[in-house]
């Protein structure tokens, strides 16, 4: 469907963001990254502004609360950064603050003198789940394009194309070894 200017919404999506840097001629698998990236990246600085506004809270906040969530027996701190992908001083920093919010609690590892286990208090329990249920509605809401088959579709491609990075890079690494 073409715009009163003669262009498609494709046209459009093409022009925004990091798919503005490459060429119609481009491979096509380029121009497949970079409208992942795009669409990626928009999608998370809109679920940014949204957790901002609405729970004055950070996304790399939020996500901490979500793995603590998911493990009602807490976690060391070595293994939620591991699970963040950030460093042990960026848990640190962030654990201090919410156990100062009264969202996390900080205790002694019985098993491990030197380590920590964190874990949610009810208060960030409940918190988190209120954040959660909302955030669902906001995925929801910015999906809401595309039918469940599509979803579906998309779903499962992505996840072989990440099975197919992933033996790659096993590959590069063994060539390496």
């Amino acid at each position: 469907m073409k715009t009163d200017n003669g262009r498609t919404p494709l046209d459009d999506a093409h022009d925004l963001g990091h798919e503005g840097r490459a060429a119609r001629s481009d491979h096509a698998a380029l121009r497949l990254w970079l409208r992942m990236l795009a669409c990626t990246t928009q999608i998370e600085d809109e679920v940014r502004r949204r957790l901002r506004a609405r729970f004055d809270i950070s996304l790399p906040r939020f996500d901490y609360l979500a793995q603590l969530y998911r493990q009602p027996d807490g976690m060391k701190m070595k293994e939620l950064s591991r699970y963040l992908m950030v460093t042990g001083g960026n848990v640190t920093g962030v654990t201090e603050e919410l156990v100062r919010d009264g969202l996390v609690s900080r205790e002694n590892s019985t098993r491990d003198r030197r380590a920590w286990i964190v874990s949610l208090t009810a208060k960030g329990r409940d918190a988190f789940a209120g954040m959660a249920s909302e955030h669902e509605r906001w995925i929801l809401e910015l999906f809401a394009g595309l039918d469940k088959a599509t979803v579906q579709q998309l779903h499962g491609q992505l996840g072989n194309l990440r099975l197919q990075v992933t033996r790659r890079q096993e590959e590069k690494h063994k060539e390496q070894r």
